[in-house]
């Protein structure tokens, strides 16, 4: 009974994408041949089979999901999703260290949605990309860690930090340590805002560089040796921004606050 309802839902085509589009409302024949691009010869057949398993009802010539069968498309989205996601750019997500992430957002990688992947302009390689600092000076609501060291970053956070009405800066060991050394001042700065909070990671490995804010993501996974490659994954779905902003709770809960700093010394 299993494998022949699983049969009815993946292997045809037409069916899987009747399934699906019968989530988003019913559907006429007229509309599903439009929606879908196929003729009424070549769909009935499908429609009678997924009748038959009590996938789909009819009702006054209207088609639409059974409660069985909202159940079952309900639970296909994540897999579809996460294969689309990863088949779209399959090179980047083998070579970076996803498995930094805790189990419960791992599995659900899939939200963050329609994400544009940033590859660098082989001229701007060492440049902060403009996707990134554009979008996040118009943010107002700013949570961000910073995982590894660039030497603009000290500057820029500064400049977030006054404009921004609320900013939480998660540094990593070794970007808390650059920039004892080489950036006091704007540390300095940044620990004095008011509407600042600057946190040290003190959990497991070394998290993804995250910035979330009320309306956009950017995140930098590392490559699984450690090392930042440039290539950034942005975002402003909905869905995104949610699993983003649960990313950084994980790790803000892994982190203490960082109150006073002496050059060179401890917390």
């Amino acid at each position: 009974m299993t494998s022949s309802l699983t049969d009815h839902v993946w292997l045809s085509e037409k069916r899987t994408n009747l399934l699906l589009l019968l989530m988003e409302g019913p559907r006429d024949i007229e509309q599903i041949k439009m929606s879908l691009n196929v003729t009424s010869r070549g769909m009935m057949p499908q429609i009678k089979k997924l009748k038959d398993k009590h996938l789909i009802i009819e009702e006054d010539e209207h088609y639409k999901l059974s409660n069985i069968g909202e159940l079952v498309v309900r639970n296909m989205l994540p897999l579809i999703n996460t294969l689309s996601m990863i088949t779209e750019n399959k090179d980047y997500w083998e070579q970076h260290d996803i498995n930094i992430l805790p189990p419960h957002l791992f599995k659900r990688l899939h939200e963050l949605g329609n994400y544009l992947l940033l590859e660098p302009d082989l001229h701007y390689t060492f440049e902060i990309p403009k996707e990134f600092t554009e979008n996040l000076l118009k943010s107002k609501e700013i949570m961000s860690i910073i995982s590894f060291y660039r030497p603009e970053y000290p500057k820029f956070y500064s400049e977030l930090a006054e404009m921004a009405n609320n900013l939480t800066l998660i540094l990593s060991e070794s970007a808390f340590k650059r920039m004892k050394t080489n950036n006091m001042k704007e540390l300095d700065f940044l620990l004095s805002a008011k509407n600042t909070r600057v946190l040290l990671y003190q959990g497991e490995g070394r998290p993804p560089a995250i910035d979330v804010s009320e309306w956009f993501m950017y995140i930098s996974f590392l490559r699984e040796n450690g090392s930042y490659d440039h290539n950034d994954i942005m975002s402003f779905d909905e869905s995104a921004l949610k699993w983003c902003t649960e990313l950084f709770d994980h790790y803000c809960d892994r982190s203490v606050e960082i109150t006073d700093v002496e050059p060179g010394g401890d917390i």
